[in-house]
This record gives structure tokens, C-alpha cells and sequence, in this order.
């Protein structure tokens, strides 16, 4: 199934257009993507490992779910639907708290990723033993701990993958919530 992304300007503005997902990363065309961390009640962060047949960063912990936003779909709703799709996880609107924005670019290989993108957090108790995996996409899920978190940050992104940004993000969070 074809993807249809809208096309933003470097200013994050709808151009009204929409474009593939392969014309957005072969021509580097701004589009908006999303990405959530999942919290328990003790405070610990679900993460997925990233499937071996992944283009980028395969074989890497990543944040809990995330995926491009399609075009005409707001971003708390692409974030509902990456959720359900990568790990089986039913989530409402209402679980879910929009945390930052922020612009990245990654190239890899002949891939472009211009994203404005959308941070959320989602505070909820799940059995990893009912998480339904897209195998395609995540290979295991597991709850690190927050120290467990930042060591692996703090040690060169050590089994993790390395954008910076939502990990930048995740620590943040982690002080202001201490406060």
C-alpha cells in the first residue's frame, strides 16, 4: 500500500502537497513524523528493538512506537494507529501527552529523512507478554529503567540507535520530572 505524506516547507508550513514516501526521502522533501515513549506506573520506559530487515538502524533499541504521519492525519492520531500497528497496543487520545517538536534531518545511504516531528508520552501498565510485534518492523519489546536508559545514552547510544534528539528529549523529561 502506497503512503502519501503531506509535503511541508523548511518552515514547517503545508505546502499543499502530498508526496510517496519514497519521492519524500529520495528528494529529501520535508514531512512530519511522530514517536512516543511509553511509561509504567514505576516509571520505566518500554522500548523496541528494531527489526534486522530495517533500512535504518536495524537491530537497535528505539523509542516505544513511532512512524510518519500521513497526509490529512493529525499527529496524537498517527501516534494511536504506529502504536497499534508496530506493537498491538491499544491507546486513547486522552493517554497521551504531547511533550516537544523538533526538526531532525538523517541521511542514510540513499535515504532522506527531512522530518518536523511531534514527541509524545503515554503513561500506561502493559504486559509485554500481550504486546502483538509487527515482525517487519520490531523484533522484541522490553522495560528498561531510567538509570538502565541513560547509561546506554551516555555510553555512545550503546545498543541503541543514535538519534539524538528523542534521546535528548527522553533525559530531559527524566530531569523535569525529578523536579
Amino acid at each position: 500500500m502506497q503512503e502519501y505524506f503531506d509535503v511541508l516547507n523548511e518552515y514547517g508550513e503545508f505546502t499543499n502537497k502530498v508526496a510517496t514516501r519514497e519521492e519524500c526521502h529520495e528528494k529529501g522533501l520535508w514531512h512530519r513524523a511522530v514517536y512516543g515513549f511509553i511509561f509504567n506506573k514505576n516509571g520505566d520506559v518500554l522500548l523496541q528493538k528494531r527489526s534486522a530487515n530495517k533500512k535504518l538502524w536495524p537491530n537497535l533499541w528505539d523509542i516505544t512506537a513511532g512512524g510518519h504521519v500521513l497526509a490529512g492525519e493529525f499527529g496524537d492520531t498517527a501516534l494511536v494507529r504506529e502504536i497499534k500497528e508496530e506493537l498491538g497496543i491499544e491507546v486513547e487520545k486522552n493517554d497521551i501527552r504531547y511533550l516537544v517538536g523538533s526538526t531532525s534531518t538523517n541521511v542514510k545511504g540513499n535515504i532522506i529523512n527531512n522530518h518536523f516531528n511531534e514527541c509524545y508520552i503515554v503513561t500506561k501498565d502493559i504486559d509485554i507478554t500481550d504486546v502483538k510485534l509487527q515482525v517487519e518492523e520490531v523484533s522484541a519489546v522490553k522495560w528498561f529503567t531510567k538509570q538502565e536508559i541513560l547509561d546506554r545514552i551516555n555510553n555512545n547510544f550503546d545498543g541503541i540507535t543514535d538519534k539524538t534528539g528523542p534521546w535528548n528529549f527522553l533525559k530531559k523529561y527524566y530531569e523535569v520530572m525529578e523536579k
